[in-house]
């Protein structure tokens, strides 16, 4: 019966019912999951129905079950191109190349390959005028729409039909960290083995194949990109809940890629700002020159009264040296602070006497 399904694939094909033939493809794989080449079919079929995600989901499955198999790294490789996961698809290519040795068909694709790298890592692209960024987009299409029709040897319908989103079996969340994104996928009770996760730089493909259940795709094209190697799931009894690695450290607004929203800048983050400190702003006094212009106003400040003596009993301590601070507070202690004297040598053998001003009298206290 599997035959007939593939048979019956190939003729929607080439009449250019691609959706009829993804189906009938897909009913030849339950009947015979481990054929490389069905999965192979099915995937150039997903191509042309801009099914880019599934189409890598498929030709990595082919490449599972027959790593010889050489078309299935090419179609890994257009697609991923479409996606614009440049990388990916280089080392796709290049890996069918070494299988099939000179064609044509992988040494263009790689060649365009390292242009739109070269283009990414210098930022060509943004410097390039609306005009000529329009023809090298149409111009890298227009290779790959005729490798495609090289590897069919037939003419390539514009004509696409309107494909309906089928509600998905289980539900989907996601949150984000700096460094990385969890994606949960709410399936309980799944076995871990019935659970395929593949990454790309911008892909995502969420395979849950339960036997007896409906199989469940999951394979959006993520916002931004992460590092393959490093991400992770893990099946729980609840969930399955997966872990992708920023490749940026910046704020996904989505998980799934959209032409309207634009990726943010690193910088423009705010939340990987640095704060600023009081101490870190610029400074707007001098405090050292308006330091030095109090201690000069209070310098020169007219004072009156016990005002001006304390000042001038403390301006003459300051200058004096120790024998003149020693005499000073043993004259000012013992004369009751009737006498002042700045000399050593005249007080510092004896009792200094309190001498009251005029009109005065000296008492002693009694306790």
């Amino acid at each position: 019966m599997a035959p007939d399904l593939a048979n019956q694939a190939r003729e929607a094909f080439v009449d250019d019912d691609f959706r009829s033939a993804v189906d009938l493809y897909t009913q030849a794989i339950d009947l015979n999951p481990k054929s490389a080449d069905l999965y192979a079919e099915r995937a150039q079929a997903n191509i042309k129905l801009n099914n880019f995600t599934e189409a890598v989901a498929d030709a990595n499955k082919s490449i599972e079950i027959d790593p010889s198999m050489a078309k299935a790294y090419l179609r890994k490789g257009i697609a991923c191109f479409k996606l614009e996961e440049y990388h990916t698809a280089k080392a796709a290519l290049e890996k069918g190349a070494s299988l099939l040795q000179n064609d044509s068909r992988f040494s263009k694709l790689i060649s365009e390959c390292d242009e739109r790298i070269a283009a990414e890592s210098s930022d060509l692209t943004r410097s390039l005028t609306p005009e000529v960024t329009s023809i090298a987009a149409q111009s890298s299409d227009k290779l790959v729409g005729n490798l495609e029709e090289a590897e069919e040897g037939r003419s390539e319908s514009c004509q696409r039909k309107e494909v309906e989103p089928a509600k998905p079996k289980y539900r989907h969340a996601y949150y984000q960290k700096p460094e990385e994104v969890v994606v949960t996928i709410f399936a309980k009770g799944v076995p871990a083995n019935s659970v395929s996760i593949d990454y790309g730089e911008q892909i995502l493909s969420i395979m849950i194949d339960v036997p007896g259940e409906d199989k469940y795709h999951f394979q959006p094209r993520l916002f931004g990109k992460v590092v393959p190697d490093k991400c992770r799931f893990e099946v729980l009894s609840t969930k399955v809940e997966i872990r992708l690695v920023k490749a940026e450290a910046i704020n996904w607004p989505s998980l799934e890629y959209s032409k309207e929203v634009a990726v943010p800048h690193v910088n423009a983050s705010p939340a990987l700002k640095t704060p600023s400190c009081p101490s870190s702003k610029p400074r707007t006094k001098d405090w050292d020159k308006l330091a030095a212009q109090v201690k000069k106003e209070e310098k020169e400040e007219k004072l009156d009264g016990d005002a001006a003596v304390n000042k001038l009993f403390g301006d003459i301590y300051q200058s004096a040296d120790e024998d003149m601070r020693r005499a000073m507070l043993k004259s000012f202690v013992e004369s009751n602070g009737t006498v002042l004297s700045t000399n050593w040598q005249d007080v510092g053998s004896k009792k200094v006497e309190g001498s009251p001003p005029d009109g005065m009298e000296l008492k002693k206290w009694e306790y």
